[in-house]
Formats: C-alpha cells, structure tokens, sequence
C-alpha cells in the first residue's frame, strides 16, 4: 500500500497504530474525514476534492505551497548532489550563508544552520553560556521557543514541563510590563543571555512592547549580558521586516530564523550572530554539530525563498493594512466573541471571550475551508497566519468565512446556559 492508493480510512487507521490516536482524531475532525493530498499557493486539496484556504500551517507557508522558484532551486540541488559529504567543503551552504547575513545588513555575520526551530534556539543557549562563562539564562512570560528539553526550559507555560522537572537550561522569566526586570536579574553577574520574541507567536500574536525591549537590551549591554531575538515565527517579512527586532533598533547579538526560511518547501532554521557569541565555535567548529545542518538541499532553498520574500515585501504590507479594517470590523460585528485582535503585518491573533467560544470558532472554520492555527500557550486566541502571495480576494474570503464561523459561535454561546 502506498500513499497514491491509500484511502482515508487507510491513513487514519496508520496514524492510529503508529502515532498518538489523538493525531487521528484531531486530523479527521479537521478534515471532515478526508485528507490533505495536494497543495499549490494558499489551497490545500483533500482527498474527497475540496479544497482549502490556508491561513494556518503554523507559518511555513509565507510564500504558500510549492513556490516556483524554490520547487526549481531545490529540484535543481536534488539532481546535483541532495545530501553532503561532511568532509569536504559544501558551496551551497556557503552560498546560503552569505546569502542570508547579506539578508539582514551583515551585522550578524555568523551563521549556524539547523532544521527546526528548537535545533538553532539549543545552539544559542549552548554558545551563549560558553562565550560568557555564565550559566543563567532569562526568557519572557508567555514566550515559546520549542518542546526538546533544552529549549523547553525557555519556554513559559507549564503545560509541556508536566513530568519534565530539573530542565537542564537554568531559566528565569520576565514580565514584559516591567521595564527593570531584567536590570534586577543580571545584577548578580551570572546571567549569560535574555532569548526574546519581538512578537510572541503562540502567546496569541502579542507584540511585545518596543520600549521595555529597548531597556531590557541597554541593561544587558551594560552587564555583557548577551540579547538573542527568536524570529522564527515573526521575521522574515511575517510581521513587515526582515527582522523585527533590528528594523526597532534592538541592539541585538543574534536573531533566530526558520519555518518559512526554506521557502515552504524544505525544512532549515538558522542562527545569525556576532563573532563574539559565536567564538566557541570558531575556536572548536565540532563543538555543535549535527549530521543535517547545512543539508545541501534545503540551503539551496535560501537565495530563491529570499528573493520571493523581498519581491512581495510591498504587496505584504498591503496586505497587513487590509487585515486591520477586515479583523477590526469583524471585532465589531461580533463583541460577545472576540476581545481582542491583535498581531503585527501578517501574523494575527483573534481573542475570544473563553477558550471554549476559540474551541467552538475553530470546529466552525473545520466545515468552512479556511485552515487556521490554535494557539498553544493562549487557548482563548484563533490565529490567523496569510502567506505574502495571498490576494486581496482571498483575504475577503477569509473574512467572509471568519464572520460565519463567528456568527454560530455567539448563537452557540447564546443557547449555552451559563455555568
């Protein structure tokens, strides 16, 4: 049996035995018992022929499913040489390299290539500990920067730590509403680095405030207290700039790239850093390494997934202005389910008035066929994440389809008898 010839019941059956049974559930819940068998720009296809409007994908589809020029920069890689030696010197990821620092002003001109979001935030934390000699490391409240046991000690909710205590990063959190947390944390001299979201992805797309960031970077400056800037999910034109964090004048020391980095179409996540925090690994380059990083085929995606990002940098923040006058007038409409909207360029966040009011919009959007994004940390908030090559048509109709599913769940909560 393979995929071609496999039929729903075939896969649900697979996911059941080989996986959770949750992912089972979930996945046919979503897709109304069908699955996802093909994709192209911002439609997903199932396997009964509908199709969706995809405006989730936790933000790896920026330039949506199979963009042109990454499918033929990648399909070109895999039929020159896929995989590397790792013994003799790779041009393509040399090439995506200089690529990428040239990308964000060659400020951060070291690089590390990882596959996914938490290989590149374990890097950090491991360089910036060994460029400090320092042990502690400070994140933020509401912050998610991944689930393997390092990074999870950054993360803030409790939720995934269940069963997990004595992570192995020393980490203390700060309240982005105080302005002298992190003053008062590295006054003690042992704090090696502060790891950051400049907008917080699965804390509800909640932009952290520029000013307390601002001070918060002064203050580590001040005690050799390095600032790195998780972009994983906000930069690269997500949320308007290259990256947030530098377009604020952050004076960062490294900024954290991935999902849509390798252009939708392969895996690849990076860290860009100073020479400071990357001198572990120039004196000793196999202090971190990893069998896959700087894998040929997805460094290959790099120059092309760029030069889309930046040819469509302009019609984003049009975009952008478009989804403020659709969700503010979808607040309006709808005061006894959404609270709040919030976000920044295309990474947004519709809060509801209870978890159980999200759960009910996102069961409603399952039939209509918009895909969107719960969020992990704030169970009250529906996500909404529009690749750049989105129209202004699909942007209406994600609106069109949002406002229905917002329609049923305040008839829903209306017949829900309180308590």
């Amino acid at each position: 049996m393979n995929t071609q010839t496999a039929t729903p019941t075939d896969v649900f059956d697979r996911l059941r035995r080989h996986f959770s049974p949750k992912l089972a559930l979930s996945g046919g819940f979503a897709g109304r018992g069908a699955v996802e068998v093909a994709a192209e720009g911002c439609r997903v296809t199932l396997s009964d022929g509908r199709t969706a409007l995809d405006f989730g994908s936790y933000a790896v589809t920026l330039l949506g499913h199979r963009h042109p020029a990454v499918t033929a920069a990648v399909r070109a890689q895999l039929d020159a040489m896929p995989t590397a030696t790792r013994s003799l010197a790779n041009p393509v990821a040399a090439e995506a390299a200089a690529h990428l620092s040239g990308y964000l002003g060659d400020t951060l001109p070291k690089v590390y290539f990882g596959l996914n979001g938490a290989d590149v935030v374990e890097v950090a934390v491991k360089l910036a500990r060994l460029a400090t000699g320092r042990t502690r490391i400070l994140a933020v409240h509401g912050g998610f920067h991944g689930k393997s046991l390092g990074a999870l000690a950054l993360t803030h909710s409790p939720l995934y730590r269940t069963g997990l205590l004595g992570c192995a990063v020393d980490v203390a959190h700060l309240d982005a509403a105080d302005p002298h947390a992190l003053a008062r944390e590295v006054a003690g001299g042992d704090v090696a680095a502060l790891v950051l979201e400049p907008v917080q992805g699965e804390n509800g797309a909640l932009p952290l405030p520029t000013d307390v960031l601002r001070q918060w970077c002064e203050d580590a400056a001040r005690h050799g207290t390095l600032v790195i800037a998780d972009e994983i999910q906000c930069g690269l034109r997500r949320c308007g700039e290259r990256s947030v964090a530098l377009a604020d004048g952050l004076p960062v020391d490294a900024v954290l790239l991935g999902k849509p980095l390798g252009g939708g179409v392969v895996p690849l996540s990076a860290l860009l850093c100073t020479e400071r925090m990357y001198a572990p690994l120039a004196t000793d380059p196999f202090l971190h390494s990893a069998t896959f990083g700087g894998h040929p085929l997805s460094c290959a995606a790099v120059p092309a997934a760029l030069t889309a990002i930046e040819e469509l940098a302009d019609h984003g923040h049009r975009l952008a202005a478009q989804l403020d006058d659709v969700l503010g007038e979808l607040h309006h409409r709808h005061p006894e389910v959404v609270r709040a909207v919030r976000g920044r360029g295309l990474l947004r966040g519709i809060d509801c008035a209870s978890p159980h009011a999200a759960g009910t919009t996102l069961v409603e959007l399952a039939g209509t066929g918009l895909l969107v994004s719960p969020c992990l940390s704030r169970p009250t908030t529906v996500r909404l994440l529009p690749p750049l090559i989105s129209t202004a048509a699909e942007i209406a109709e994600a609106a069109t389809l949002l406002d229905a599913a917002l329609t049923a769940t305040g008839r829903t909560l209306r017949s829900t008898p309180a308590g």
